[in-house]
């Protein structure tokens, strides 16, 4: 009797499709800008992230010198807030002072920086190099350094200015102190801060210039257009984007203004009437020993720094897609 086996082919294993591969190479080209940017994405954590939720959770405690020493905690929920939001001082000073001076040292900063940048874009190369560097100088100067500049200038006894008006005979030598009134400060405060800004949109204004083909003026200046009608249908059209950063970086940095109204006379705590959210938020925190209360103020200009910068940027969106 004769059997016969039957044989059975191996199974070999298959490997993976090209499918497969094609996934992982995918997965692999997405994981890998997250790879590089881990490193920035960790230090950002540590030196923003986490002091800005350590501000936000202060700012729902009644944290004084004594929760300070101790290390506990006191939470008092929406108290902090209540405070702020139902104080007469934040609606009739602080906020009018916030709000007034960065519109009009945005509007300024914006306006003067393009009208240098339109002037630098019409020079030749070697004085447009040099004017450069010079308005240059004044964004590299520290801004405490700018500030104590303008503090001089406007110094009611051996100012600058002083002199130069009571040598004209407008003023009384001595009689005119610029910094006790609200206006005069802001007023002060905003050539400080101008001063010092319009360097940076002017550059960066220029830089947009550059990139517009000189053809579009040329046709423009053939069908009669004025240098007013070029800029408003070629230039400003034209570099919207960059007017958009300009405006923006601009919006938070005047809110935000700290050292030029703390260091001039009376901001730091001798003259009420010209503290804005920066300074009352320190004022509050170091010198009252209110951290609770200050932090809670610090919240609310991150606040409003958020919904005007989200705002801005929807209205921009929203003009691109017409």
């Amino acid at each position: 009797m004769t059997t016969s086996t039957a044989r059975v082919a191996p199974i070999v294993p298959r490997g993976p499709g090209p499918d497969a591969h094609r996934r992982r190479a995918a997965r692999r080209r997405a994981v890998r800008p997250w790879v590089l940017l881990a490193p920035t994405l960790v230090v950002l954590a540590v030196l923003l992230l986490w002091p800005l939720v350590r501000v936000v959770d202060l700012s729902f405690q009644d944290f004084g010198l004594r929760e300070l020493v101790s290390g506990e905690s006191n939470y008092i929920g929406w108290a902090n807030y209540a405070a702020i939001l139902g104080d007469s001082y934040l609606w009739t000073v602080v906020l009018p002072n916030t709000v007034g001076f960065a519109a009009c040292c945005v509007v300024l900063t914006v306006g003067l920086g393009t009208l240098v940048a339109l002037f630098l874009n019409i020079l030749g190369t070697f004085w447009k190099t040099v004017c450069s560097t010079a308005i240059m100088v004044a964004w590299a100067v520290p801004a405490v350094t700018g500030t104590y500049v303008w503090i001089w200038l406007f110094d009611p006894l051996n100012g600058l200015v002083a002199s130069v008006l009571a040598g004209l005979g407008i003023i009384e030598p001595g009689t005119v102190n610029w910094y006790t009134g609200r206006l005069g400060f802001y007023a002060i405060a905003t050539l400080n801060v101008v001063h010092h800004g319009f360097p940076f949109v002017a550059i960066t204004v220029l830089a947009g210039l550059l990139t517009v083909p000189k053809e579009l003026y040329e046709a423009a200046t053939m069908d009669g257009a004025g240098a007013w009608r070029r800029f408003w249908q070629i230039t400003a059209p034209m570099l919207k984007p960059v007017f958009a950063v300009v405006t923006i970086l601009s919006t938070i940095w005047d809110f935000k203004v700290f050292t030029q109204i703390y260091l001039m006379p009376g901001g730091n705590g001798g003259n009420a009437e010209v503290f804005n959210l920066g300074v009352w938020s320190y004022i509050q925190s170091f010198a009252q020993g209110k951290y609770g209360m200050g932090s809670a103020i610090a919240v609310l200009l991150t606040g409003i720094l958020l919904v005007i910068t989200v705002v801005y940027m929807r209205t921009l969106f929203k003009e691109e897609d017409l």
